[in-house]
C-alpha cells in the first residue's frame, strides 16, 4: 500500500505566487518599460553600442539634445569619477584650494567658489559634508563661445538645476569660474550623495550615458538658448580655424569616422559643401604634415596613429605656450619633457595643472643650464608649496643616486658608519664633511622607513648587498616618475643678503653645478658674486688676492645665527626660553608647530620650560601635539616612529 502511495506522488511546478502586496515600481522603471514596449531606441543604440541600464539620468540621456540642430552651440565637458576611500585624506581640500588659486579671475585675482544659492561657498563645510561619501564627481565645463557667455555663474547654476531634474535629486555642488586661458571654463565639484547639502540618503550613481553625452547636450541646449544658433559665418570661421591647427580637431574626428577600409572617398555631391571644402583643406594640411596620403583627387588614406600624433602635437603646443607666458618675454630655449632625462634645477617661473581633471601638475623651471623646462610632476602634488621665484629641483625617479652609490661603497661587512665616512671626507679635503654626511644620513632614514636598511645604533646602519636595486624600487614607488624637491622658497635676489644658510651658500660650499653663461645660469653667477661680497662684509669670508677663503663650518654658522635670531622672536611670542642645540645633543619635547626659515623648515619642540628648533621632516607633521625625541646631528634629523612612545627624532 505504501508502495502505491509513493507511485502516485508527482511534482507539479506552478507559476510563483505573490507572497505579499505587489511592489510599486519607480517612475523611471515604468517609463523604461513603456519605452521598451513601444520599440524606441536608447542613446546607447544611437551611439552604436549597448545602452547602459544603471544609474540616474539614463532616460534623460536618451532625450537630451533632440531639438538641437547642426548649428547648435558646441560644448566640451570633461568628467571624472573619484573614489574617495582610496584617496589621500587631503585630496579634496587640495583640489578645492587649487581651483580657487590666484590669477583665475578676469582681473587676475583669486578665484571664489560659489554654489546654487551662495555667492561665496563655504568650502570647509562642503568638504565636511562629503567626508563619508564613497565617491565624488568633478567636471570641467567649457563652451566654444565661452567669452560670449559673460555670466558663467548663471550658466552653471542653470545647468546644475537641469541636472537635478534629470537625476531626480538635489545636488550638493560648488563651482569656480576660470578666465585665465583662451577658453573660459568652469570647475564643478559634486558630492557623491543624493539629497543635496542635507545628510545624503544614498550614493549618487549617474548613468554613464548621461556623464558621457547627456550633460554635454544639456549644456549645449542652454548655450544655444542664451546665444542663439550659430550663424553660417560663425560655422565657417570655426571650420577655417581648425584647418591649420596642429592638434586633434573636430574635422579630424569626422575624417576618422568617415574613413573606411579603402580610406576616405569624397566622390559624389556633398550634402554640406562648406563642410566638405573644409575637410578637403584639412586633408591637404594633414598631407603636408605626413599624416595623410592622397590616392587621387577624391580619395585619401589616413596614416595609422594619426589621432595620437595630433593629440601629442596639441599638448606640446600648449606646453610651449605655457612656457612663453611664464617667461614673460625672456628668451630661452624651451624643453618640453614628460620625464626629464637628467636633473633640472632652477627658478620656478610658472606652475599649474597640465591635467586639471586628474590634478597632474606641471612646473616651468628656468634652469641654471640656460634653458626653460616644462616638466610634469606627480599627481596630487600640492603646488601651493612651490612658490614662484623659488628654487626647485626635478629629477627622474629610477636613476641610481650618487648618495646610494656612496653608501654602498663605504659600507664594510654590510654596515655603514658615519664615523668612517666623515674620516674619509676629511682626508679627501672636503670643505664641509659634516654637511655631506648629513645628506647620507637623511637618505638612510628614508630608506629605513621603507624597510630597505636597518639602523643598528646611532651612526650605524645595516645595508643590504642589493642596496642600489632596492633603492631604485623605493624611489619609483614613491615618485610616480619624477622626484620634486624645493631647494629654497626665496628668490636668488632675496638670498643675496639673507641671514641664514641659503641655496646660494650651498652652491658656494659644494662648488655648485655647472652654470650656463646665459639665461638663469648667468643670473645665478651674478648672485653668487654678490653673496660672496655680503659674506665678506659679515666676516664669514676673506679675500686673499683672487681667492676667497670661507669661514670654517660656514653653513652651520649661518644656520645657527638665524636660529638664534628667530628663537628670540618665538621666545617673545611664547614666553618660553629658546635653547640652541649643538651637534650630538639629545632633545625631547612636544611638537607644537613648524617655522619656515631661510635655512629651511624647522619644527618647534616644547619641553614645558623652554623650546628648541630642530630640522623639520614631512613624517613629523601628523604628530602635531605629540612628544618626539632624539639626537640632533648638525642640520640633519633622524625620524623613528614608535607606536607607543611616539616619534623618536
Amino acid at each position: 500500500m505504501a508502495r502505491n502511495d509513493e507511485d502516485r506522488f508527482r511534482i507539479k511546478p506552478a507559476a510563483p505566487k505573490s507572497r505579499g502586496r505587489p511592489r510599486s515600481q519607480r517612475f523611471v522603471s515604468q517609463v523604461l518599460k513603456q519605452v521598451s514596449k513601444a520599440g524606441s531606441t536608447s542613446s546607447g543604440k544611437r551611439l552604436g553600442r549597448a545602452a547602459n541600464t544603471f544609474g540616474r539620468g539614463r532616460v534623460a540621456a536618451s532625450m537630451a539634445g533632440q531639438r538641437l540642430g547642426p548649428n547648435a552651440r558646441r560644448m566640451v565637458i570633461k568628467s571624472r569619477f573619484v573614489l574617495l576611500r582610496g584617496a589621500s585624506p587631503n585630496s579634496v581640500a587640495v583640489h578645492l584650494r587649487y581651483i580657487e588659486r590666484d590669477g583665475v579671475t578676469r582681473d587676475g585675482q583669486k578665484g571664489q567658489a560659489y554654489g546654487a544659492d551662495a555667492e561665496a561657498a563655504d568650502l570647509k563645510a562642503f568638504t565636511e559634508r562629503g567626508l563619508n561619501d564613497r565617491h565624488q564627481f568633478r567636471f570641467i565645463v567649457s563652451a566654444e563661445d565661452g567669452e560670449e557667455l559673460e555670466d558663467l555663474k548663471g550658466f552653471t547654476r542653470q545647468l546644475m538645476h537641469r541636472m537635478e531634474i534629470d537625476l531626480e535629486t538635489r545636488l550638493d555642488w560648488v563651482a569656480v569660474d576660470h578666465w585665465d586661458t583662451d577658453n573660459p571654463h568652469t570647475h564643478i565639484v559634486l558630492n557623491g550623495r543624493t539629497g543635496g547639502p542635507a545628510s545624503g540618503r544614498e550614493d549618487l550613481v549617474i548613468a554613464p550615458d548621461y556623464m558621457a553625452h547627456g550633460m554635454r547636450l544639456r549644456a549645449s541646449e542652454i548655450a544655444t538658448e542664451w546665444l542663439g544658433p550659430r550663424t553660417e559665418a560663425e560655422i565657417r570661421r570655426s571650420l577655417l580655424r581648425e584647418v591649420d591647427q596642429q592638434r586633434l580637431t573636430s574635422l579630424d574626428r569626422a575624417l576618422i569616422r568617415q574613413a573606411g577600409a579603402d580610406g576616405i572617398d569624397l566622390t559624389g555631391p556633398p550634402q554640406d559643401r562648406q563642410r566638405q571644402n573644409a575637410l578637403r583643406a584639412r586633408l591637404q594640411r594633414l598631407e603636408g604634415m605626413g599624416l595623410a596620403e592622397r590616392s587621387n583627387a577624391n580619395r585619401w588614406k589616413l596614416q595609422p596613429g594619426m589621432a595620437a600624433t595630433l593629440d601629442a602635437m596639441g599638448k606640446r603646443e600648449d606646453a610651449l605656450e605655457t612656457v612663453r607666458r611664464a617667461l614673460k618675454g625672456q628668451r630661452r630655449e624651451c624643453v618640453v619633457e614628460e620625464r626629464p632625462a637628467s636633473p633640472v634645477i632652477g627658478r620656478i617661473a610658472g606652475k599649474g595643472l597640465a591635467d586639471e581633471l586628474h590634478d597632474r601638475g606641471y612646473l616651468v623651471v628656468d634652469g641654471v643650464d640656460g634653458r626653460a623646462h616644462y616638466v610634469k610632476i606627480p599627481v596630487g602634488t600640492d603646488l601651493t608649496g612651490m612658490p614662484l621665484g623659488g628654487i626647485a629641483e626635478v629629477r627622474p625617479a629610477g636613476g641610481k643616486r650618487a648618495v646610494d652609490r656612496n653608501i654602498a661603497g663605504i659600507a664594510r661587512e654590510g654596515l655603514y658608519r658615519t664615523a668612517d665616512h666623515l674620516m674619509r671626507l676629511r682626508h679627501e679635503g672636503n670643505p664641509a664633511p659634516q654637511t655631506a654626511v648629513d645628506v647620507h644620513v637623511r637618505r638612510l632614514e628614508a630608506l629605513r622607513r621603507s624597510g630597505v636598511v636597518e639602523r643598528m645604533a646611532d651612526g650605524v646602519w645595516r645595508v643590504p648587498p642589493d642596496l642600489l636595486s632596492r633603492a631604485l624600487i623605493h624611489d619609483a614607488r614613491l615618485a610616480g616618475g619624477v622626484i620634486l624637491e624645493l631647494r629654497s622658497h626665496l628668490t636668488i635676489e632675496q638670498q643675496v643678503r639673507a641671514q641664514g644658510a641659503t641655496w646660494l651658500d650651498h652652491q658656494i660650499v659644494g662648488s655648485g653645478r655647472e652654470l650656463s653663461q646665459n639665461g638663469f645660469g648667468a643670473q645665478v653667477r651674478g648672485a653668487l658674486r654678490d653673496r660672496m661680497n655680503f659674506l665678506v662684509e659679515q666676516g664669514l669670508a676673506e679675500r686673499r688676492g683672487p681667492r676667497v677663503v670661507w669661514a670654517r663650518n660656514l653653513l652651520s654658522t649661518l644656520r645657527d645665527r638665524e636660529l638664534t635670531e628667530r628663537g628670540k622672536v618665538v621666545q617673545h611670542e611664547t614666553g618660553r626660553v629658546h635653547r640652541l642645540l649643538h651637534d650630538g645633543e639629545r632633545v625631547t619635547g612636544i611638537y607644537r608647530r613648524s617655522v619656515q626659515l631661510v635655512s629651511g623648515r624647522f619644527a618647534m619642540l616644547d619641553d614645558g620650560i623652554g623650546f628648541s628648533l630642530v630640522p623639520w621632516r614631512p613624517v613629523i607633521e601628523n604628530r602635531l601635539g605629540q612628544q618626539v625625541s632624539g639626537i640632533v646631528r648638525s642640520n640633519s634629523i633622524s625620524l623613528k616612529l614608535e607606536r607607543q612612545q611616539g616619534v623618536a627624532v
